[in-house]
């Protein structure tokens, strides 16, 4: 029943497509004279698309003032249906309502173009096109970045009514293009500006910082990573600001600066061991192999590995059988599954090849075990002795060996650190003062303790290096590490609020764009989608967070009326002569620097046909040029 009252009604709406609608209404009084005589200047045809009306057309008449009046701004007065601008944007046939929907559905739900013609044209009877839906999405965005900075006040006050902001600053990109920079209210989780600029460079980053302080007031406190872009960009808004603001380091930054700089010689070496020595190609090879023979009794050799392992008496042999190659089969495999040990954190958190050569011992003396009594059939006993063959090479003293004692002891230094530090040890949001009173009485314990066991001479220089490494990192970046705690005005209530200790609330919001633009577009490469994807997008996840929405729009069904009123506002301030207060252009005008070596507007001008090798840089190649004087 629901069905075919729905259907009943959108046959309705199609069916008013045809429908001329009259729009003369009363003008009302002069706003130059006062006047209240009106004279009918012309009637025009105006076209609509509305998700409430459904396409319709309408007979417009246009008033001017009998006096002659005109706007400051040079403009005759004149006075049209206001019934239609407050649905109808200036030059536009779709509604304000069509631009919403559309642009919620592809930045916040994260539909394809297809979908969001197919859902626009069942619900409402309206067709529109893929390159349409690609337009009204840009005009989305741009409209709710206008909203965004006509609400700056609004949203300035609640920031300061929380005792201020932090700023959780960071960029990503894809390919070295497309790059987005992001500046975040860390208590808030408000996303309160984002731009794209051509690399991530400090006289591009510090532009927006300045542009973000002067709408939303200074923050608090600023969380930053280790780049060579952010720290300068940061220290000098801070010297501009005069203000005692703790400039904090990401501690998840810090420690994989650490143990990327004190891990990566010895886990790059053991990379290339196991590249050299072939190993998990051969595992593969063998595993695949050995799958083949099962054909489709697979089930029961699976069934087998299970039975196999439920076994709780001891013992070093196998049975004979297909049983048996499973049993292989599944050791090997158990090799080659080393990542499900990761944590999740990545590299150097995690080192997947030390955790490769973990299991490749283990898998070998397992091997061994079970050839001290080789099986009587040949078939289990040869795959065992391949399983043996191309496990062997991590059994080498050098340099598999050396290399991976030298990698566990530097491991072990980095984890050391690590668990001083505490990442993702327990929740940021259930840390307390307390707690980063302790982590810092620990560091300055572990950075003592360093000093007392690093060796001044000696065969131990692996050591000392490795310990150096450490200590210079803590030098650099020691001040920074500290100053979470924010101690909060007597106006916002007094007390403290801790600041997170990591950016993980800018590095969590790219991985999330990322995930849904990679879910709607189904590519894994975005290098095309972030280049395409206007900055002004990550806007709408603010639209997630009900107290933010309450302040620009009251809520997402008065979203349109309030894009409506942005143009209503423009509208009179031109017709006054009054500035519209446009910020974003002149800020994206600053952005323009040509940073990149091959930006994409760039490779349009040299992907152009009359710079190909045949036209102009083969002419001037061929051409005899002068000789040189020296």
């Amino acid at each position: 029943m629901i069905r075919s009252v729905g259907y009943r009604c959108r046959q309705q709406i199609l069916c008013t497509t045809d429908t001329c609608l009259s729009a003369d209404e009363e003008p009302g009084i002069c706003p130059v004279c006062g006047g209240e005589r009106w004279y009918v200047q012309k009637t025009r045809a105006r076209h609509g698309r509305t998700l409430a009306h459904g396409q319709f057309e309408a007979r417009e008449t246009v008033r001017v003032c009998a006096s002659g009046c005109h706007h400051a701004c040079g403009v005759v007065v004149t006075r049209g249906a206001g019934s239609l601008t407050k649905h109808l944007p200036p030059s536009s046939v779709v509604d304000y309502d069509v631009i919403v929907r559309v642009g919620l559905e592809r930045f916040l739900r994260h539909r394809q173009r297809h979908e969001i013609c197919s859902m626009i044209e069942n619900e409402a009877g309206i067709r529109i096109s893929t390159g349409e839906v690609s337009e009204l999405s840009r005009r989305f965005v741009h409209y709710l970045a206008r909203l965004h900075q006509a609400r700056a006040e609004r949203l300035k006050a609640v920031l300061e009514s929380d005792g201020g902001w932090p700023m959780h600053v960071d960029a990503t990109g894809e390919d070295g293009r497309g790059t987005l920079l992001l500046v975040m209210a860390g208590w808030r989780q408000w996303v309160l500006g984002a731009w794209k600029i051509s690399t991530e460079r400090a006289d591009l980053v510090l532009p927006c910082l300045r542009e973000t302080v002067r709408n939303f007031g200074a923050p608090c406190a600023a969380m930053r990573d280790l780049g060579r872009a952010m720290t300068p960009a940061i220290d000098e808004l801070v010297c501009e600001l005069k203000l005692s603001i703790p400039v904090l380091a990401c501690h998840q930054h810090f420690l994989a600066d650490v143990g990327k700089d004190l891990l990566e010689p010895s886990h790059a070496k053991l990379r290339d061991l196991f590249r050299r020595a072939k190993v998990r190609p051969k595992l593969r090879a063998l595993v695949r192999e050995i799958g083949r023979k099962f054909g489709p009794s697979i089930e029961d050799a699976r069934e087998a590995v299970r039975q196999w392992q439920s076994m709780v008496e001891g013992g070093h042999g196998i049975d004979s059988g297909d049983d048996a190659l499973a049993i292989v089969r599944a050791v090997a495999q158990w090799a080659l599954d080393y990542k499900a040990q990761a944590s999740g954190l990545d590299y150097p958190f995690d080192r997947p090849y030390l955790d490769l050569y973990e299991r490749c011992s283990t898998a070998l003396r397992a091997t061994d075990a079970f050839l001290r009594t080789p099986p009587e059939d040949k078939k289990v006993k040869s795959a065992l002795e391949r399983l043996r063959r191309y496990l062997s090479p991590v059994d080498c003293e050098v340099p598999f060996r050396q290399t991976t004692e030298r990698l566990r002891h530097r491991a072990a230094l980095f984890d050391e650190l690590r668990g001083v530090l505490r990442v993702a040890a327990i929740s940021q949001k259930d840390e307390t003062e307390q707690d980063l009173h302790r982590m810092r009485e620990r560091l300055d314990k572990l950075v003592a303790s360093l000093k007392e066991r690093r060796p001044e001479r000696g065969p131990a220089q692996d050591s000392r290096e490795a310990i150096d490494i450490v200590l210079k990192h803590i030098d650099a970046h020691g001040a920074n590490l500290w100053g979470h705690v924010i101690r909060l005005p007597e106006s916002a209530g007094g007390g403290i609020r801790l600041v997170f200790r990591t950016n993980f609330l800018a590095e969590n919001f790219f991985g999330e764009l990322k995930h849904n633009e990679r879910r709607r577009s189904g590519r894994k490469n975005l290098t095309q989608d972030l280049e395409q994807l206007p900055a002004e997008a990550a806007l709408v996840y603010n639209l997630e967070h009900a107290d933010y929405v309450t302040l620009v729009c009251g809520s997402l069904d008065r979203l349109a009326e309030a894009f409506a009123h942005l143009d209503l506002d423009r509208h009179e301030k031109r017709l006054t002569g009054l500035p519209s207060g446009d910020r974003q252009q002149d800020l994206g005008s600053e952005l323009q620097m040509a940073s990149a070596s091959l930006s994409t507007a760039d490779r349009r001008v040299i992907r152009n046909k009359e710079m190909e090798m045949d036209r102009r840089v083969a002419a001037v190649a061929r051409s005899r040029a002068p000789h040189r004087r020296h």
